[in-house]
């Protein structure tokens, strides 16, 4: 089942696609037509968006079978076949791209997700997200981080506190904004508030932070941080990590690395539907 969500963004992409008809299918076929397919892997990747993948065929027609070979979450090697569909020739082919375009860009957000969490194995540091997301694409987005191994962040601005540099500066300092926080803020909620210096980090703690994030420092200022912490809050590093950085920062310490590339510069990999 989707959320009401995604199936208004289903229904937003094929109107798009499809609104005023497939005039190609609907002049070379006959309606009775019928054809077989496979979705196939055109390059090495990490599955992602099945579910909505299925909900496309069968919004477009409800007679389309649409059978997966791999689950989100599930490596695919160069030629490996994703899924098959059988059904009425103009339905699949009315449903093609629009169902390609969910497949590649969310499979494509696991795929690089998975290089991420593959780089720092073996630390303790967890990979998250960000709500660096493609708009109206979020839970889906969210989904594909998860089926490549990662873990979410927030997945909007009621689900957690997080004081930024912004609040910082609008409330005149971290200890006025976390106190602040802590007194109004729901009791259930940990308080998450980012320092930009290691001078910040006593008085993040000392006004009682859950979470310290530490933005934009390099790997041996994070091991310094974590150091200084000591185990009395969260320590979650952003800001400057790459494929090429990334291990350097677990390597430093901390428990949480958050990542907007995952979303937002993910490129979409490369998968087609074979009739």
């Amino acid at each position: 089942m989707l959320s009401p969500a995604v199936e208004a963004l289903v229904a937003l992409a094929l109107e798009e696609d499809l609104g005023r008809g497939d005039v190609t299918s609907e002049a070379i076929f006959a309606a009775g037509d019928t054809s077989s397919g496979q979705i196939v892997a055109k390059e090495p990747l990490v599955v992602a968006g099945v579910a909505v993948v299925a909900a496309v065929f069968a919004r477009v027609d409800r007679e389309t079978r649409f059978v997966p070979r791999l689950e989100d979450g599930a490596h695919a090697d160069k030629g490996a076949i994703v899924a098959v569909v059988e059904g009425r020739t103009r339905g699949l082919l009315s449903a093609e791209r629009t169902a390609l375009n969910f497949l590649q860009r969310l499979s494509g957000v696991a795929t690089l997700t998975r290089r991420f969490v593959d780089a720092v194995a073996g630390t303790r540091a967890k990979i998250v997200d960000t709500r660096k997301t493609t708009p109206g694409w979020r839970l889906l987005e969210k989904e594909a981080v998860r089926a490549g191994g990662g873990a979410n962040h927030r997945v909007d601005l009621a689900a957690g506190v997080l004081i930024k540099d912004n609040h910082v500066a609008a409330c005149g300092g971290v200890k006025q904004a976390v106190e602040r926080a802590r007194a109004r803020a729901p009791h259930s909620l940990r308080i998450e508030v980012e320092v930009t210096a290691l001078a910040q980090i006593e008085e993040a703690l000392a006004a009682g932070a859950d979470i310290v994030l530490v933005d934009n420092f390099v790997p041996a200022d994070v091991a310094r941080a974590v150091k200084q912490i000591a185990g009395r809050a969260l320590v979650e590093v952003s800001g400057g990590v790459n494929l090429e950085t990334v291990r350097a920062y677990a390597e430093a310490g901390p428990d949480l690395i958050s990542i907007g590339a995952l979303t937002h510069s993910a490129r979409a990999v490369d998968l087609s539907l074979e009739l």
